[in-house]
């Protein structure tokens, strides 16, 4: 016969002579049920017993877990106050916070948000040390120091740092790079506890340019929400302006395909990126302009202008002690330049020479010499081409009505002078020509804060908007009338491509560890290498107010590259022992 079970009221069951009587509810037997009942309510010693065991052994699970959450892990805040309207570190030189983040691969990402640390603008980027590796190696150290004083010893050796460099050191020189990095490498691993991320996944390198702007595109639009969820919303296009190099980056559609001549798919070639993120599958067109960053375009303006004085004075070198006039000056403004000329040139390698804005302004005489340095003429090999012989498909037809954002040097120079978060290209032409004509005409900004400081600081201000006025008209083929957006950043969370970065070993660690796994990064923190450098400590929280965080850095004059810095940790239960056993170091971006 079945045994019922005595932890369950028996139901319709048959009476069994042979069973005691207080195996049967009451309603067959009631002639005990006084003491049946308080049988009932009194446990045996040795159910007792047992209960006790169980219960010491849930008590010991909870306490292990929370031990090795990253609730359990003490960890320095910098005194961040956690409202909803963000408040920065009660010292503003550098913060920290602790970031929860929970990934999945439907949403890779959850939330994010930023902190900076001014360093001292002397010291420069990797670049600058380009024949002193040991030099450019040490300019971490205070990085690392931060490092250091913020992520638990215990965990130490269980976050990994890697070093990413961009359009600077490219421009570097592939030897004098790559002494750089390896002495970068060596003197992470041999001086911190950090293991150094290998170089079989890149953890020293210089990034390459079609990732830099692709994580642009994903840190954009991960944050607008048009992707990462379950909205399949069109996605918006990515400018990026910085110091040695412009990104562009967007998901052209084909409507009007075959007619009218257009190609039915984005043509294949390195412009082609196919981009698997949050259950979508985009194919985006992207390119980096080396070179045709605001800091480059500069030199190269200030180039061509003097070759051109000097091809019309071979014979006579006395103009070069008088002021050069300079149409991309303002008037009654005078800046002296120094002035790259490359090697063997009958002027030397650089000239120093004192420029000054002419009598009346000249906006569009530089503009025509910031479209001399975009090589619109050159040949195209695959039509139709944006500037310096690149294919690039037709703004106009495969991408004519989505949000474009610009940002970087874009926001650095519009949004001080007043701009407001939208305008078309005629108003920021407008805003230039206004730029352009002086002090005299500068009436408009007197009740911006802070923009006739500005403007009288930078004399260069006149040929950064033309350069970039003539490099999203002319260059990139935009239409007068088109509508961008600036953004320095989106929900207190900066644009740029670390957020971006993080998907790829994210991906690697979803892989490892299951479809959802809880990561935990202490200190994740980038390096600008900007005047004055700025030490960007990101994080992520999993709160669902969404604060904003205070920016505690302005960007200012770019040199000639950006360093990344990145370190941190993971913390997931089942993730720690295998960490801590095997040191592995995936996903620190």
């Amino acid at each position: 016969m079945r045994r019922t079970s005595v932890s369950l009221p028996t139901k319709h069951v048959a009476h069994d002579p042979h069973e005691k009587p207080a195996r049967y509810g009451s309603n067959n037997h009631n002639e005990n049920g006084i003491l049946a009942n308080l049988k009932a309510v009194w446990m045996s010693q040795a159910q007792k017993a047992r209960w006790a065991k169980t219960a010491a052994i849930v008590l010991v699970l909870v306490g292990f877990f929370y031990w090795l959450s990253p609730k359990g892990v003490d960890i320095y805040n910098g005194g961040v106050s956690h409202s909803n309207s963000g408040q920065v570190p009660s010292d503003s030189s550098y913060g920290t916070d602790r970031c929860t983040r929970s990934y999945s691969k439907d949403k890779p990402i959850v939330q994010y948000h930023e902190e900076f640390k001014m360093t001292q603008p002397e010291v420069g980027g990797l670049s600058k040390y380009k024949d002193d590796p040991e030099g450019a190696a040490r300019t971490l150290d205070p990085l690392m120091a931060v490092a250091m004083s913020t992520v638990p010893d215990k965990l130490k050796a269980c976050s990994p740092v890697a070093v990413k460099a961009t359009a600077g050191l490219r421009m570097t020189g592939e030897k004098q790079a790559e002494k750089i990095l390896e002495t970068v490498r060596n003197h992470l691993e041999t001086k911190y506890p950090f293991p150094v991320v290998s170089k079989e996944d890149n953890g020293v390198a210089i990034m390459d340019g079609s990732d830099e702007g692709v994580y642009a595109w994903i840190t954009t639009n991960y944050l607008l929400g048009k992707i990462g969820g379950p909205d399949k919303s069109p996605t918006a296009a990515v400018f990026d302006l910085g110091g040695g190099s412009t990104q562009i980056v967007f998901e052209p559609t084909f409507k009007d395909a075959p007619h009218g001549g257009m190609p039915e798919k984005l043509a294949d070639g390195d412009h082609k990126y196919e981009l698997d993120f949050g259950g979508r599958k985009f194919t985006l067109y992207q390119h980096s302009h080396l070179g045709y960053g605001l800091m480059a375009a500069r030199e190269a303006i200030h180039k061509a202008l003097v070759q051109g004085v000097y091809d019309e004075h071979k014979e006579s070198k006395s103009w070069m002690s008088k002021p050069v006039v300079h149409p991309c000056i303002a008037p009654g403004m005078t800046r002296e330049i120094t002035v790259k000329m490359g090697d063997n040139h009958p002027l030397g390698e650089s000239v120093t020479l004192n420029m000054t804005g002419p009598s009346n302004p000249g906006p569009a005489q530089c503009r025509n010499i910031a479209e001399q340095i975009l090589n619109k003429d050159k040949s195209c090999g695959l039509a139709p081409c944006s500037f310096n012989g690149v294919h690039q498909p037709l703004l106009s037809k495969t991408f004519s009505s989505e949000d474009v954002y610009i940002f970087s040097y874009f926001y650095d120079r519009t949004k001080p002078l007043g701009m407001p978060d939208s305008f078309t290209l005629r108003e920021m032409h407008d805003l230039t020509n206004t730029v352009c004509g002086g002090e005299s005409a500068w009436d408009v900004f007197s009740t911006v804060p802070d923009a006739l400081d500005e403007l009288r600081d930078r004399p260069e201000h006149c040929l950064d908007l033309n350069f970039m006025l003539a490099l999203l008209h002319s260059g990139y083929d935009m239409p007068i009338e088109r509508e961008v957006r600036i953004a320095k950043k989106i929900k207190g969370n900066e644009l740029g491509w670390c957020l971006g970065a993080r998907s790829d070993p994210v991906e690697q660690c979803l892989n490892s560890f299951g479809s959802t796994a809880p990561l935990y990064t202490p200190l994740t923190f980038r390096v600008y290498h900007l005047d004055p450098m700025r030490i960007d400590f990101a994080g992520g929280e999993g709160n669902e107010s969404g604060r904003d965080v205070v920016d505690l850095v302005e960007r200012r004059e770019a040199a000639d590259e950006v360093v990344e810095v990145l370190g941190g940790h993971r913390e997931a239960p089942r993730a720690k022992a295998r960490c801590m056993r095997r040191k592995e170091t995936m996903f620190i971006w």
